[in-house]
């Protein structure tokens, strides 16, 4: 697990508890948008752990009308910075979604999955940066996209991690 106070300031300012929530539940949110279903937990973490890398969230297609699959083979470099990243920002999200459960902003069902209760969480993203922005649309983004792919060990598997 990362130690939080080893951070520097600048990765404490972007991966606090209460900005990698907002990740998971704009995650959460695409997905019920998409979907109309409660979302699983590790689509809704590996939705905010891909959108809050930069080189990911750059590459991300404009619609959920890509292939996942093409999308990446076509971005290969995706992969490589998921595997070399992903367990260290999982950590980081992690606290996240706890913080976004203890203040009802997300509500786990009895199978364990996610959704964001009427009126938790407003629809329009909005923030005071172009980065903030930038997250919240990309985890909104993937919550939609990821689970179009199969199931979640089948996009886990694409995306080369592992629960």
């Amino acid at each position: 697990m990362t130690d939080f106070n080893a951070l520097s300031r600048d990765e404490r300012a972007l991966y606090n508890p209460g900005f990698t929530g907002l990740a998971v539940v704009r995650a959460v949110q695409g997905h019920q948008t998409e979907f109309g279903t409660p979302c699983p937990v590790a689509i809704a973490t590996l939705a905010a752990v891909m959108a809050l890398q930069p080189m990911v969230r750059t590459a991300l297609p404009r619609s959920t009308a890509s292939g996942l699959h093409r999308w990446v083979q076509e971005h290969r470099a995706v992969r490589a910075s998921m595997a070399l990243n992903a367990t260290a920002i999982a950590d980081v999200v992690r606290p996240g979604l706890l913080m976004a459960l203890q203040s009802s902003t997300l509500a786990c069902d009895a199978e364990g999955h996610l959704h964001v209760p009427n009126k938790a969480m407003k629809k329009a993203i909005t923030g005071g940066s172009a980065d903030v922005i930038a997250v919240q649309k990309a985890a909104l983004l993937l919550g939609r996209w990821l689970p179009s792919a199969g199931s979640t060990s089948t996009v886990m598997t694409l995306l080369g991690v592992r629960p």
